[in-house]
């Protein structure tokens, strides 16, 4: 379609720039998810919940992180998923040592 013929964009505010899709989970609710997997990552499944809070944080901060100031939730949920990713790490090397059993 021609915009020139009285077709123009202006009275369809969804027709440019604001084309992407409303069905999946807004960026302040991927925040929320993100510390909530995070918190529960420090006492359960570390290794599975931590990278997917830091997945959820990342993706809330717009994979950017020029939004941090204005989405703290989203920070919280990358910086704790980090640490419990590390943890996770750590606490599977260690289990893996000769003084734990495995031999």
């Amino acid at each position: 379609m021609m915009a020139g013929f009285g077709n123009g964009t202006r009275g369809y505010p969804r027709s440019r720039g604001r084309t992407w899709s409303r069905t999946g989970p807004d960026r302040a609710t991927l925040g929320i998810i993100g510390a909530v997997c995070a918190v529960a990552g420090f006492f359960v499944l570390g290794a599975v919940l931590g990278p997917a809070a830091m997945l959820c944080g990342w993706l809330s901060l717009d994979r950017t992180w020029s939004g941090a100031s204005r989405r703290p939730w989203a920070l919280v949920a990358f910086v704790l998923g980090a640490i419990d990713t590390l943890l996770a790490l750590i606490w599977l090397a260690g289990a893996a040592t000769w003084g734990n059993g495995l031999l």
